[in-house]
């Protein structure tokens, strides 16, 4: 078996839906700052919710990009 490939920003940017880990690395986030957002009873919901595929959780890229566009910025 081999080793998993870490994508790069640039391989995630191509991807419709995105794992956990790759949302992450797109929002430039840590995945534990991600999974615990979408915890079921996570006290700080994560503000973009995931789609669910059997098991899987994936984040659609176009939720994320609206998420980032979103947020204001410091002045």
């Amino acid at each position: 078996m081999s080793p998993k490939r870490s994508l790069s920003v640039q391989d995630v940017a191509r991807k419709r839906l995105l794992s956990v880990e790759d949302a992450a690395r797109y929002l430039g986030l840590s995945p534990r700052t991600v999974y615990n957002g979408i915890a079921p009873k996570s006290k700080d919901p994560f503000p973009v919710q995931p789609k669910r595929y059997g098991r899987r959780r994936l984040f659609d890229i176009r939720d994320l990009d609206a998420f980032a566009d979103s947020l204001s910025v410091e002045k």
